[in-house]
């Protein structure tokens, strides 16, 4: 049980730095599964640990981060990455729980994409506002940052899962209490109204 949660958390954290980058989540596991017993990787997905697929995403992750630090460029960039890194999403997810949980691969695959969809979407959508607003100055600070994101979320998903568990508390935690609070705004405003006989307002 706990095992499972853990590479739950481990394939939610590798998912979504895939949204940022789609390599360095993938290169993270696979180095990891094949220098260490931090993660085992059963078949088909053993396959990232050879030679030739890590030496792959090194080279693919040395034209991205090169690519993504040119402005214009970038922008394309991100377009060609909007099947690659949900793509990336899906197979660490469904590669970090195969052993633990065993999601049916479908549901694993569409949560690996939903995740790192979602977060692909949100960068590619404020890239535009970076180069805008910075006359594309910006650009390769905010790759930079983003890459030291991706690689930090991966590596601790995978050693530290436990962070990832807890700051998942805390996200769905913020969730709750912020559409609670919402919920309570609406009634007392709702109730006032009542009392005072004026149309509420939104």
């Amino acid at each position: 049980m706990i095992e499972g949660l853990l590479d739950l958390a481990s394939a939610f954290g590798l998912s979504t730095s895939a949204g940022l980058n789609a390599y360095i989540p993938m290169l993270v596991l696979a180095l990891l599964a094949r220098f260490t017993g931090l993660v085992e990787l059963g078949e088909p997905w053993a396959a990232l640990t050879s030679w030739w697929v890590i030496g792959l995403l090194a080279v693919l992750l040395t034209v991205d981060v090169l690519a993504d630090k040119i402005p214009a460029v970038d922008t394309v960039n991100d377009v060609i990455q909007t099947l690659i890194r949900p793509t990336a999403g899906a197979v660490v997810f469904a590669a970090t729980t195969q052993n633990t949980i065993n999601l049916h691969p479908v549901l694993a695959f569409a949560c690996g994409v939903v995740l790192a969809g979602g977060v692909h979407l949100a960068k590619s959508g404020g890239r535009p506002v970076v180069t805008a607003t910075t006359g594309g100055a910006g650009n390769p600070i905010v790759s930079t940052i983003e890459e030291f994101v991706a690689t930090l979320v991966s590596v601790v998903a995978i050693i530290f899962p436990y962070l990832i568990l807890a700051w998942l508390f805390l996200l769905v935690l913020l969730i709750y209490l912020i559409v609670r609070w919402r919920r309570q705004r609406a009634e007392a405003r709702a109730a006032t109204s009542t009392r005072t006989g004026r149309p509420l307002q939104r």
